[in-house]
C-alpha cells in the first residue's frame, strides 16, 4: 500500500528539521562561534520531538504569535491545531547574549552539539498567561506547573537545524531497536497494509484495563500500535527500561503479533491532562495513527481534572479540524460475576463486585514487595514488575 494511502500529518506535511553533509560540517564549524544554549532534559526531548516530525507542523521553538495563539485557543497564529506551546526558555543573562537575527548553538547537558536554531525572537515567558490556559492552574504542586516555573522568563523562538539526537554521554537505555520517527512508522504501517491504526498511549506497565481497551480498539482498526512515553516523566513512575520488558512480554503473550506493534516516543510529559490529550493524538496523527485511545484522566495527575475532561476537549474543535479519531473509553474494571473486564456501557453495576486498582496502588503494592494481583495484572507482568521491585528493595538496604 503506498504509503499516500495514510493519514495526513497535521498541518499537511511531515517535517524533518536534520542537517546532513556540507551544511552538517558548517554548521559545527560555525557553532564554536556562536552563543550558546544547555537544553534542560525537557527541552531536549522537544528538540528531538521537532526534528523528527512528531511535532508537525512546528520547524523550531514557537515565537510570541503562536505562544499567545496556542495558550488562548489552542492553535497555532494560522489556525492549525496544537494546545501546547513548545518553548524554549533561557534565563536573563542567557538572553543577554543572543541577539535577534542571529544564531545559537544548542547543546545536551552533557556537552554533545545538538542544534543550531536561528533567532527570530526574544520575548518575556508569560508564565501567567501559560499556566491557567495549558494547566488549568498555576499551583506549584502541580509537576507540570512546577517546571514551568523553575523555567527562564525569557524565551527563544526560531527554526532549528539538527545534527543529532543521540547526545554522547547520556547514560540509560535509548530503546534503540523501537525508537522509530514518524516516517518510518509510517513505512511500517504501509508494509504491513494497515490503513487504520490505533494508538494507546502509556507511562506505566499495561495492566488488564490498558489490555482490554487495546483489544477493543483491536477490533475496529487494521493495527495497534503500543507507543510509550520515555521522555522524562515525574519521580515515582517505574522505569522506562522496565516498562518496555512489561510491553514486550504482554505483546508475546497475549497479542496477536500481526496486528500489534510496539514503537517509542521521546517525548517529556507535562501532566497537563485534557491538552496534553490533543497534544498527544497530533502527535500520534503525525506517526500516521488514525484513532487515538483516550481513557479515564488521560496524562492527568492528582485531582486537577475531571474524570473524562480528556475526552470532552476534542469537543471544542470542529469537525476533521483533527485528523485523528479520539476513541473514548470508559473506566474498565475487573468484576467477578462477568470473570472479565467491563465497564460501565458494558456490565451492570453491581455493589462490590468490580474490582479497581489505579497504576498508583500498584506502585504501593511493589514497594511493600506485594505481588499485584491476577484481576489487575497478568501474571508474566507481574513477574516482571516483583522482579524489579525486589531488586530496588534489596539495592536500597
Amino acid at each position: 500500500m503506498p504509503s499516500h494511502d495514510l493519514i495526513a500529518p497535521n498541518g499537511g506535511t511531515l517535517v524533518d528539521r536534520f542537517v546532513t553533509g556540507d551544511e552538517a560540517a558548517k554548521l559545527k564549524d560555525a557553532a564554536d562561534s556562536m552563543p550558546s544554549i544547555t537544553l534542560t532534559f525537557k527541552q531536549a526531548c522537544d528538540l528531538e520531538m521537532i526534528a523528527i516530525g512528531a511535532f508537525s507542523p512546528l520547524t523550531g521553538f514557537v515565537g510570541p504569535e503562536d505562544f499567545k495563539s496556542i495558550c488562548t485557543t489552542m492553535r497555532t497564529a494560522d489556525g492549525t491545531p496544537w494546545p501546547i506551546p513548545i518553548t524554549l526558555a533561557v534565563d536573563a543573562e542567557t538572553k543577554d547574549s543572543l541577539a535577534v537575527g542571529g544564531q545559537a548553538a544548542l547543546y545536551h547537558a552533557d556537552g554533545t552539539l545538538m542544534a543550531v536554531i536561528d533567532v527570530e525572537s526574544i520575548y518575556e515567558h508569560d508564565k501567567a498567561l501559560e499556566l491557567p490556559n495549558v494547566f488549568r492552574t498555576d499551583d506549584p504542586a502541580h509537576p507540570g506547573v512546577q517546571a514551568v516555573l523553575e523555567e527562564g522568563d525569557w524565551l527563544v523562538g526560531g527554526p532549528i537545524h539538527v545534527l543529532t539526537v543521540t547526545p554522547e554521554h547520556e547514560p540509560g537505555e535509548q530503546f534503540t531497536d523501537h525508537r522509530l520517527v514518524p516516517a518510518a512508522t509510517r513505512a511500517a504501517f504501509s508494509e504491513r497494509g494497515w490503513k487504520t491504526v490505533a494508538a494507546f498511549q502509556t507511562r506505566n506497565p499495561i495492566h488488564r484495563a490498558h489490555e482490554y481497551l487495546c483489544k477493543c480498539a483491536q477490533e475496529i482498526c487494521d493495527g495497534l500500535l503500543i507507543h510509550p512515553l520515555v521522555g522524562e516523566t515525574k519521580p515515582g513512575d517505574i522505569p522506562a527500561d522496565v516498562r518496555m520488558q512489561c510491553y514486550e512480554t504482554i505483546i508475546d503473550h497475549y497479542f496477536v503479533d500481526d496486528r500489534t506493534m510496539l514503537t517509542v516516543m521521546p517525548a517529556a510529559m507535562r501532566y497537563a491532562g485534557p491538552r496534553e490529550a490533543v497534544l498527544h493524538a497530533l502527535v500520534r496523527q503525525n506517526y500516521g495513527v488514525t484513532h487515538f485511545i483516550v481513557g479515564r484522566d488521560h496524562a492527568g495527575v492528582g485531582d486537577y481534572y475531571g474524570t473524562y475532561d480528556a475526552q470532552n476537549i476534542f469537543d471544542e474543535f470542529e469537525l476533521g479540524e483533527i485528523g485523528v479519531t479520539p476513541l473514548k473509553f470508559e473506566h474498565a474494571a475487573w468484576s467477578n460475576k462477568a470473570q472479565g473486564m467491563v465497564s460501565s456501557k458494558t456490565f451492570p453495576k453491581i455493589e462490590g463486585d468490580q474490582i479497581f486498582l489505579s497504576g498508583t496502588k500498584v506502585r504501593e503494592l511493589l514497594d511493600k514487595g506485594e505481588r499485584p494481583p491476577a484481576e489487575f495484572s497478568r501474571p508474566e507482568v507481574a513477574d516482571v514488575l516483583i522482579e524489579w521491585a525486589t531488586a530496588e528493595s534489596t539495592a536500597a538496604v
